[in-house]
């Protein structure tokens, strides 16, 4: 089993290329999957020795531990894509995980914030101190660009064509894309670089730490919460919920779905999808509160 999930993770580091946080999620989930065969069988059979009742009863444990059904579906989804390898290897003469159906899941809404807390927040870090400096361009490039928080940490300064005012962004599947930037974007950014002193010997990356070292999304994470609290919002909000703030707002002001995409960076237009769903709620609270005989429906109801 072990040099079979070895055989898999190369597989998916050289020849399909993926993103090391993938790797990573992959090798977490194939380690799940191998603990219970241990605790269950008392031992870890070989790749080929795994039936589809032993998976069966692993979709049973994952129900019993209660995991989110997206957590579940994801580990499906390993678990397919890895018997797909072992049987194009030769290592399993077939896929026992072909006949395994994943629990259908109703998508969240995404968490967003307004135009108006997003202008609070990003008006928080100080002016006048170079890592307030360095956080309001943080903020103001995840924004405006729509950035998830391991692209904006892998921005280095060539990464930046200022005469463009875009951003060259290494995205999932080491996807390339152009994100433009906003003139609120540029400027925060052109105050970074001016105050930026990295470490000399790495003196790339465009978002440093108080050492001149690169950044992680932890970091990002824990700099955003203290904002957070200063502004008097929602501490569950993420870096992500920038994105997704970016993405209702594009919306709401009549950008079309693909170009949405694009600018995302999603690969599939169902995933942005998501997103007109939140600007159609928000257009539904609007109504409700705006027209009169929606109003006078609402308190009929109530009666």
């Amino acid at each position: 089993m072990q040099s079979a999930i070895e055989s898999f993770l190369r597989y998916l580091r050289i020849e399909k290329n993926v993103a090391p946080l993938t790797l990573k999620s992959y090798a977490e989930d194939l380690e799940s999957f191998t603990i219970f065969l241990q605790e269950r069988l008392g031992q870890i059979p070989d790749a080929s020795e795994v039936t589809v009742a032993i998976l069966r009863a692993y979709v049973s444990y994952l129900h019993e531990c209660q995991y989110a059904k997206t957590t579940i579906a994801r580990r499906l989804a390993c678990l397919r894509s890895f018997y797909r390898h072992c049987c194009r290897e030769g290592i399993c003469p077939s896929n026992p995980a072909k006949a395994l159906r994943t629990p259908r899941a109703g998508r969240k809404l995404p968490h967003f914030l307004t135009t108006l807390q997003v202008a609070r927040l990003l008006e928080t870090p100080p002016a006048n101190k170079p890592m307030g400096i360095r956080d309001r361009a943080i903020l103001e490039t995840i924004y405006s660009a729509g950035l998830r928080v391991a692209e904006l940490v892998g921005l280095n300064v060539n990464s930046w064509d200022r005469d463009a005012n875009v951003l060259r962004v290494l995205g999932k599947g080491r996807k390339e894309r152009v994100a433009p930037l906003g003139s609120y974007a540029v400027k925060a950014l052109h105050r970074w670089m001016d105050v930026r002193k990295p470490h000399p010997s790495d003196p790339a990356p465009v978002f440093l730490n108080k050492y001149g070292r690169r950044l992680t999304t932890r970091s990002i994470g824990r700099m955003l919460l203290g904002h957070l609290k200063v502004a008097g919002l929602e501490t569950l909000t993420t870096p992500h919920t920038l994105r997704h703030s970016f993405a209702t707002h594009l919306l709401d002001g009549g950008a079309d779905l693909r170009s949405v995409q694009e600018l995302l960076g999603h690969k599939s237009l169902t995933t942005t999808q998501i997103y007109t769903h939140v600007s159609t709620r928000r257009l539904q609270e609007t109504y409700e509160k705006a027209h009169p005989h929606a109003a006078a429906n609402r308190h009929s109801k109530l009666r």
